[in-house]
């Protein structure tokens, strides 16, 4: 049996061509992409008032990084900071955090001003960070500066600080312990990446 051409066939016949030129070039995209990802980035945050300094450190951060887009999202377990005092501590994720309740923060956004190309050579970028951090359940936007640098190793590093407010969060300070805790927290981010 012979199907000779018609409309009909052609249409599909094209479709079936796109179809095929599409998956032959899945693999070309996928391999522009340059991904890193870090599964021990530190975040710190500081809190200065003339009563008291407060300051934690979590060394358990993950993060993806895709540089040909700019998109990047991080997830920080709560109970992974660690501060000099254990009651501190303690106060932190079952009286400010509700860790237990929100057992995460993340962020999702962009990093700007740099591109793959030029993760190619050794410098240092400075970036324009954006996005949304979502912390005690309640999600913000965000803008920061940056600075993402390249050794001659190769080897990738973002760093950006940033303030935040507790009650931005809906997290309540209470009265009695207001004057030991600093409306806005600086926050410092740094991250060694690997090429995924």
């Amino acid at each position: 049996m012979i199907i000779e051409p018609n409309k009909e066939n052609q249409g599909t016949m094209n479709s079936l061509k796109h179809i095929s030129l599409v998956l032959a070039m899945a693999p070309l995209a996928l391999m522009a992409q340059e991904r890193f990802a870090t599964r021990n980035g530190h975040i710190a945050f500081h809190s200065s008032t003339p009563m008291e300094n407060i300051e934690a450190h979590n060394r358990k951060v993950t993060s993806v990084w895709d540089a040909t887009t700019g998109a990047v999202e991080f997830a920080v377990l709560v109970k992974a900071f660690e501060f000099e005092k254990a009651l501190m501590q303690e106060h932190f994720n079952e009286n400010y955090m509700d860790s237990n309740t929100f057992p995460k923060a993340t962020f999702k956004g962009k990093f700007g001003g740099v591109t793959a190309a030029d993760l190619k050579k050794a410098g240092t970028y400075p970036v324009d960070v954006s996005g949304d951090l979502t912390i005690h359940g309640v999600t913000k936007p965000v803008t920061s500066k940056g600075t993402i640098t390249v050794d001659a190793a190769g080897v990738v590093k973002a760093t950006s600080e940033f303030n935040v407010k507790p009650e931005d969060h809906g997290i309540e300070i209470p009265g009695v312990v207001r004057k030991n805790i600093a409306e806005q927290m600086k926050v410092t981010v740094a991250l060694d990446y690997a090429k995924m």
